[in-house]
């Protein structure tokens, strides 16, 4: 099975500048991993709006799946707090 290219909107660049440094290796790592499978163990599908989202300690990764071009994208990076508003 091919994997699917990941990419990031700018908006979660500047997200990930306000994290520390071993949280945004954390969050990196688990935005790698969803090439090989979008859909991980613990993704949700999100209520009210479009998109999944994945769970890396405190923080969320609000991403969409374009199956027919094998395309994730990242919308959103934050704390749980913070990133559904």
């Amino acid at each position: 099975m091919e994997a699917y290219a990941i990419e990031v909107e700018p908006r979660v660049l500047r997200s990930l500048r306000r994290i520390n440094q071993a949280g945004q290796r954390r969050i990196l790592d688990r935005i790698e991993s969803l090439a090989a499978d979008p859909r991980p163990a613990g993704c949700e599908k999100l209520q009210g709006a479009e998109g999944l989202r994945v769970r890396q300690g405190d923080y969320r990764i609000i991403y969409t799946i374009d199956d027919s071009k094998r395309v994730v994208t990242v919308t959103k990076v934050g704390h749980r707090r913070d990133v559904y508003r």
